[in-house]
Order: structure tokens, then C-alpha cells, then sequence
């Protein structure tokens, strides 16, 4: 289980260089810090992964300290998001770009051979809920990328099987269903109506 201390770590350590890198061309930075023993390696500093840590966090948080250090540093994540808007939204558009094709990528590589690809998807879906995530900062998402997306979801649904949350329940009300539906299911390890 991703712990407060891993989420908060990984927000301290992408506000260190958030500045830096919005006005970067880098779509994806080192984090620069490494994972508590047990813990999964840190994502690459990237918009998505930030907003995701800042949403774990709200749930993981529980004690005083970890709540105080969670308001101290969404509202560093809010300071520089107003002060750098325009790059803030440029950065977000180009992430949701790259993540729409690895997302629209894995899908085909899915339907192409479910059976090898199925048990990806508890993974893999992080990419679909970045997506959800960086939409809204982004500055202008062409209408060819939404309707993209709206078509991969109409693919997902079709295909997804209903189910429990598929992370750890904890996390579960940071991500309500009707929103987040993707997050409440499986893939099947055959594709019964391509």
C-alpha cells in the first residue's frame, strides 16, 4: 500500500523542482528521491503523477502532522499553479497527449491478444486516470485527443467487467465511482463481442 509518508515524499520532491521543470521541455523528470524499502519505486516527476499524489494523499493522511504537511503543500501545488498558469496548462496538454497514445496503445495491444495482456490492466489503467486528471489543467485539448478518448471509453465499457475497486479499498473515496468507473473492474481474459 502506498503510504501518506510515500505520497507527501513524492509532492515535496516534485515541488523542489516544479518551477524548473514547468518551464523545461521535459515531459518527464527523475523525482530524484528513492521509495521507502517495501514500497513501489516513485513515478517520474510528471503533472498527472503530482495531481494523483496530491488525491492519495487526501485519503492516506490521517495524523495531525501528515494532514498539516498535506494543506502546506497543495497549497504550494495552487501558488504555482496560478503564478505559472500558461505553462502549467501547456505541460498538462502535452502530458495528456503522450498519455493518450500509450493508453490507446495498450487497448490494442489488449484486443490483439487478451489473454496476454489482461492481467495489465490494474496497471495500466493509472494512464486512463491521469487522463481524467490532467483534462481539466489543460490549456486546449484539441477535439481530435477528446474524441479519442471518448471512443476508447466507449471500447472500455463494452468489454470491462463490473467489479470492486481494483487498488487498495482505502484509497477508494478519493475515487467515486461514477467518475473514476474505470477503477471498478477488470478486463476479461477473452473478448467474448470484439
Amino acid at each position: 500500500m502506498l503510504t501518506a509518508s510515500y505520497n507527501l515524499q513524492y509532492l515535496q520532491a516534485g515541488l523542489d523542482q516544479l518551477e524548473s521543470y514547468l518551464i523545461s521541455n521535459d515531459l518527464y523528470r527523475p523525482i530524484g528521491i528513492r521509495a521507502a524499502h517495501g514500497q513501489p519505486p516513485y513515478p517520474q516527476l510528471t503533472l498527472g503523477w503530482l495531481l494523483l499524489a496530491l488525491l492519495r494523499a487526501q485519503t492516506t493522511s490521517q495524523t495531525p502532522a501528515q494532514l498539516a504537511e498535506l494543506q502546506r503543500l497543495s497549497q504550494q501545488v495552487d501558488g504555482l499553479r496560478s503564478r505559472w498558469r500558461t505553462a502549467w496548462g501547456d505541460k498538462a496538454q502535452a502530458e495528456f497527449r503522450a498519455r493518450l497514445n500509450l493508453w490507446r496503445d495498450f487497448l490494442e495491444e489488449y484486443r490483439q491478444a487478451p489473454a496476454s495482456n489482461y492481467d495489465r490492466y490494474a496497471y495500466e489503467v493509472n494512464r486512463r486516470l491521469l487522463l481524467e486528471l490532467l483534462a481539466p489543467e489543460a490549456t486546449h485539448l484539441p477535439k481530435a485527443d477528446l474524441q479519442a478518448l471518448a471512443g476508447l471509453d466507449g471500447l472500455l465499457r463494452a468489454i470491462l467487467v463490473p467489479g470492486a475497486f481494483i487498488w487498495e479499498p482505502v484509497l477508494a473515496p478519493s475515487f467515486p465511482q461514477p467518475t473514476f468507473w474505470y477503477l471498478y473492474g477488470k478486463l476479461p481474459d477473452v473478448i467474448v463481442n470484439p
